[in-house]
């Protein structure tokens, strides 16, 4: 697990990440004294139409004064929307030190200190008391997870009695091979999809009833393609997704719309709650 561990974080690690943003920052001519969420939105949500899709998962349930669990919180966009907007008090965990210590900084920066925490975790193994949270959220992060079954047991151990499971996920459709590199991976070793029914077995076999499916596939075709028209007029902006992803940004996107639009993957969200089995 630790290998396996490594390389996923070294998948996403980005030196001196926090110190990069706040140049890219200065050079927009943002006063760093008054960085808005706003400011910093490009950047910090990594993950298919962006805060655009947060705040569209987060409009789907009651949120408001919940304790929130982001899994795979990466630079703390969606739990700084969800502290701000709902007034919720959320903790994020990711496995890279780099990204905890990013969101950190940037939750200080906008003033969100007191509503955000953030922890440097493995998935796998949840720091917390068993019925922790009243919300547990989750945005492209199982792609990563070899053991399915012992992420979503952790996920349903720490919510609430009728606590709800909210996820934003890329699946396998099993119809064709996977190119790589993708965000997630840059080849097959780090990449362990699974096909939405799959999932909703791990799901059914634990404690959880499903409320709400929606493939979001078609919304995620055309924000890809949105962007890639941005590209090509303006190119890369100062504050974009290509500061995580650096050089190979653009092969990375572009295999995610075909994988898409070719039908190897789809995109899903889902809302599934914890049944009572007392």
């Amino acid at each position: 697990m630790g290998t396996l561990n490594t390389l996923i974080e070294k998948q996403y690690h980005a030196p001196g990440l926090y110190e990069d943003i706040l140049e890219r920052l200065d050079e927009l001519n943002v006063d760093i004294n008054s960085v808005s969420r706003e400011d910093i939105a490009e950047v910090d949500e990594f993950h298919v139409r962006g805060a655009e899709v947060s705040r569209e998962l987060a409009g789907q349930i009651k949120l408001d004064h919940s304790r929130v669990l982001d899994v795979g919180c990466g630079l703390g966009g969606p739990s700084r929307m969800l502290a701000e907007e709902y007034n919720c008090q959320v903790t994020g965990i990711d496995l890279s030190h780099e990204y905890i210590r990013t969101a950190r900084g940037l939750s200080e920066l906008v003033g969100l200190q007191d509503s955000t925490s953030y922890i440097q975790s493995d998935a796998l193994e949840l720091p917390f008391e068993n019925g922790s949270f009243d919300v547990v959220w989750t945005q492209h992060v199982q792609m990563n997870i070899r053991h399915k079954l012992k992420f979503y047991s952790e996920i349903e151990r720490v919510l609430t009695k009728h606590g709800t499971f909210i996820y934003y996920d890329i699946f396998t459709t099993d119809r064709g091979e996977v190119r790589f590199p993708m965000p997630w991976a840059n080849d097959s070793s780090a990449s362990f999809l699974v096909t939405p029914s799959e999932m909703d077995d791990i799901l059914e076999r634990l404690c959880f009833k499903n409320l709400l499916t929606t493939n979001q596939t078609q919304q995620g075709k055309q924000f890809l393609t949105d962007l890639f028209e941005k590209l090509k007029a303006n190119g890369p902006a100062k504050l974009g997704l290509n500061v995580l992803m650096g050089s190979s940004t653009k092969e990375k996107l572009v295999n995610i719309l075909l994988g898409l639009e070719e039908e190897q993957i789809v995109l899903q969200s889902g809302i599934y709650v914890k049944r009572d089995i007392s």
